[in-house]
């Protein structure tokens, strides 16, 4: 048996990364995991979740997913999302800015978000009352009605658009 000096040690440790990590490459996409998302402004996130249709990654959703992060629905294919038990996803109107920094509601903005929803999210919101300024949360097994269940320890990197 041979034995290798510390050098020659982590020349073959190098080599054998550097072997795993080009196997891994070609395994298949990675899976972006979207965790305690709450949202932001609807451009970046749409930008960005086209970005990600684009890429063929799938995404977990793990945890709160709200307002604009919300948007990954009406972008990836569904069969690209899965989700966890703990996955909520937070739906209200759009609002901006208004004096004294207090929240104006975007009737446009709202629509706008509406109209990227597929068809079921749309007749789940239209059934809750629609989307006011109050909040309302999909999650549990309505939501697993909706999207699949996450496979048990599903690799992951990466988060949600910030």
């Amino acid at each position: 048996m041979m034995r290798l000096n510390g050098m020659h040690m982590k020349l073959v440790m190098g080599i054998l990364a550097a072997a795993l990590v080009l196997a891994g490459m070609g395994a298949g996409r990675a899976t972006v995991r979207i965790a305690d998302d709450p949202g932001g402004r609807i451009g970046t996130y749409v930008d960005k979740f086209k970005l990600l249709r684009d890429s063929g990654e799938h995404v977990i959703i793990d945890g709160i997913c709200g307002g604009a992060c919300t948007i990954v629905l009406g972008t990836l294919p569904r069969d690209r999302i899965c989700v966890t038990p703990r996955a909520v996803f937070t739906f209200r109107e759009t609002d901006d800015l208004g004096p004294f920094f207090r929240p104006v509601p975007n009737p446009e903005a709202t629509r706008m978000l509406f109209d990227l929803y597929p068809a079921p999210i749309k007749r789940w919101i239209t059934r809750q009352g629609g989307l006011t300024a109050h909040p309302i949360f999909l999650r549990g097994k309505e939501l697993q009605a909706l999207y699949r269940p996450c496979a048990i320890n599903v690799p992951a990197s990466g988060g949600g658009p910030r």
